[in-house]
């Protein structure tokens, strides 16, 4: 269930990319200012995420997760039918509310619900409902924009949130707030901004996502202007993204378990090149075929991997660090697809292309030299487990409160 939330989520965060041509003819503005629209979401959800685990004190969980479920269904029900950019702006803030407290709750939940060996199992499930948003959600409904219209895709989006807000209700069991871990109070009260690896980590993601963003959220005229590709083919190019997007988020979970910087540097990496082959080569389609599978591959994995970062560098303050991990992955996002309209709206596609490769470069920079998070031991070891290549348990301390169940 948490994995199905976090997909509708994400696809109704995402879901303007694949209609956003439509999307703004029918509101009568211009592909940029729609393309804000999802740095509207990504700053309210900046502010929400963080703020959610203390706003909600002790409430159970669940019940929260099911509440956030409906608010995101009237946001999606505002955009059916909005008329103009401002019914629009109201639609993304509701939206980004429910989209914080859901996500930035659900993959801190997720190990709860598992024995603590299969704690970082249970986050890529969670969190594959990011990536399963690109394999299915992206493309299902840029083919319900194609053949209903655009709001017929949100509206579909809204009956899901309420099915699934009842789902959760029924399918999870009561989840009260985390108990504090015993004899480890000043774990409990250090600012997580003081922790050296979690700095690190969100300064990573800042650039990375912002450099994803910035031209992901125009990946369609990208390829209508550079390949030519009609709507069923850019479709289908947003089905490849998410296919070897879902490959790369359980590839990368396990991966980052064991080595969260190489894995987090790798996907760096690979969404620095793939952006840098369309600029160079996406007028020829095999080439953008080759960049988008790749970009869906090492961005799929972008967000287990640094959510296993945040864990492994805040083991006791799962919620918490989630959170402010959510909040800033948002808010990149946000900053992300701002300054690609700007560049959009001032200059063209290519030099939007290059100035996010420059960003994943910097990115890179960032992750080489500034601190790493130590993987936490195996249970009855000492010393450093990542030098014998066992598989730490990244979040153990969250999952020991969880209840031994499976519905991640």
């Amino acid at each position: 269930m948490l994995s199905l939330s976090t997909f509708v989520v994400v696809t109704s965060e995402m879901l303007p990319v694949g209609v956003l041509t439509p999307m703004a003819e029918g509101l009568h503005i211009s592909a940029g200012t729609a393309g804000f629209s999802l740095s509207i979401t990504g700053l309210v959800t900046a502010v929400t995420a963080p703020a959610v685990p203390r706003v909600v004190g002790a409430l159970d969980r669940r019940v929260v997760l099911a509440v956030a479920m409906v608010v995101l269904a009237a946001g999606n029900a505002l955009t059916t039918m909005a008329g103009g950019f401002g019914l629009l702006v109201v639609s993304r803030i509701v939206i980004g509310v429910g989209m914080g407290a859901v996500w930035g709750l659900a993959s801190a939940v997720a190990p709860r619900l598992v024995a603590p060996r299969n704690a970082t199992l249970a986050i890529s499930l969670a969190i594959g409902g990011v990536a399963a948003a690109s394999v299915i959600g992206v493309p299902l409904g840029t083919f319900v924009g194609n053949t209903f219209g655009w709001r017929a895709a949100f509206g579909s989006l809204s009956g899901a949130a309420v099915i699934l807000a009842a789902g959760l209700l029924m399918a999870l069991p009561g989840l009260p707030r985390p108990a504090a871990p015993a004899g480890d109070d000043h774990a409990g009260r250090e600012p997580l901004l003081r922790n050296a690896p979690v700095v690190a980590g969100l300064a990573l993601i800042v650039f990375l996502v912002t450099a994803h963003f910035a031209a992901y959220t125009y990946v369609r005229p990208v390829l209508e202007e550079r390949t030519g590709s009609s709507p069923g083919a850019i479709a289908l190019l947003l089905l490849l993204y998410g296919v070897f997007g879902l490959i790369g988020n359980f590839a990368s979970g396990a991966l980052a378990a064991r080595r969260a910087r190489v894995t987090m540097l790798g996907l760096t990496v690979g969404i620095g090149v793939s952006i840098a082959l369309l600029a160079l080569f996406g007028t020829i389609a095999g080439v953008a075929g080759v960049s988008i599978a790749l970009w869906g591959l090492t961005y799929g994995g972008l967000s287990v991997a640094g959510q296993i970062w945040m864990t492994q560098s805040a083991p006791h303050r799962a919620e918490h660090v989630t959170g402010l991990y959510v909040g800033v992955f948002t808010a990149a996002i946000a900053l992300g697809a701002f300054l690609g309209g700007i560049v959009v709206e001032a200059a063209s596609i290519t030099p939007l292309l290059w100035s996010a490769a420059a960003l994943a470069v910097v990115a890179l920079a960032v992750g080489l030299f500034a601190p790493g998070p130590r993987p936490a031991p195996l249970p009855g070891r000492t010393g450093d487990d990542s030098a014998s290549g066992s598989a730490p348990e990244p979040v153990e301390a969250a999952a020991a409160t969880g209840t031994g169940g499976s519905q991640a």
